[in-house]
């Protein structure tokens, strides 16, 4: 049965192996002594805790480039995600396949959220139909809100959003680029300043490297 100690996965982690144990005591996982961790129970007990042991049902409304391609996305079946439907508002997509499921037309969302039991919905529409659609989500049952459009939504209380902005994370990359840029400039100039110290003068000019006898 393959195990793991807590210093390799703190050394991993980049933690502290006691915290590292403490912190998998909440989990009710405390380990073998010379041991270690059971491997195989302790994702279980990872997974239990991220909610990701159960069918999560989703669907995505919005199946434009980005759309399909969340569609097409195979991690979220291994982590628990059922993609339950896909859903457009544009008439000439409905019935369309796409990742082997039919598009549905937005008259249908209510329906298909309830009877799926779907309580997590992705948009991936334009920014200016989002508001209108998560309205419509939060109305037919949704509670959690996966936001790819360019706008930021309002929400009643006890629905979570989270946002996906692909131009703000390529701005913190951004940031991290000019960042290391400065540092690589500020440590290659004290060698330039070095270089570009003069040279030692005598009455008579430079003094030469050798002194004649």
């Amino acid at each position: 049965m393959p195990t793991v100690s807590s210093e390799e996965l703190a050394a991993a982690a980049g933690v502290n192996s006691a915290k590292l144990r403490k912190d998998f005591s909440y989990l009710g996982s405390y380990g073998t002594r010379g041991v270690g961790y059971d491997v195989e129970y302790l994702v279980y007990q990872i997974s239990r805790e991220l909610g990701l042991t159960q069918d999560w049902p989703v669907v995505i409304v919005g199946i434009g480039n980005l759309g399909a391609a969340l569609a097409n996305y195979g991690g979220f079946a291994s982590r628990g995600f059922r993609v339950a439907a896909l859903i457009d508002a544009d008439p000439q997509m409905a019935g369309k396949p796409v990742a082997g499921m039919p598009v549905q037309h937005t008259d249908e969302l209510e329906r298909i959220i309830q009877d799926n039991g779907v309580s997590i919905g992705v948009i991936a529409t334009p920014a200016g139909a989002a508001q209108q659609v998560c309205d419509r989500l939060v109305a037919a049952g949704v509670t959690s809100i996966l936001n790819f459009a360019p706008t930021v939504l309002t929400v009643p209380d006890g629905v979570d959003v989270r946002k996906v902005d692909l131009s703000i994370e390529l701005q913190i990359l951004a940031f991290h680029e000019q960042r290391k840029a400065g540092e690589e400039a500020a440590d290659t100039m004290p060698a330039v300043a070095a270089r570009k110290q003069p040279a030692d003068k005598g009455p008579d000019g430079d003094v030469p490297a050798v002194m004649p006898a």
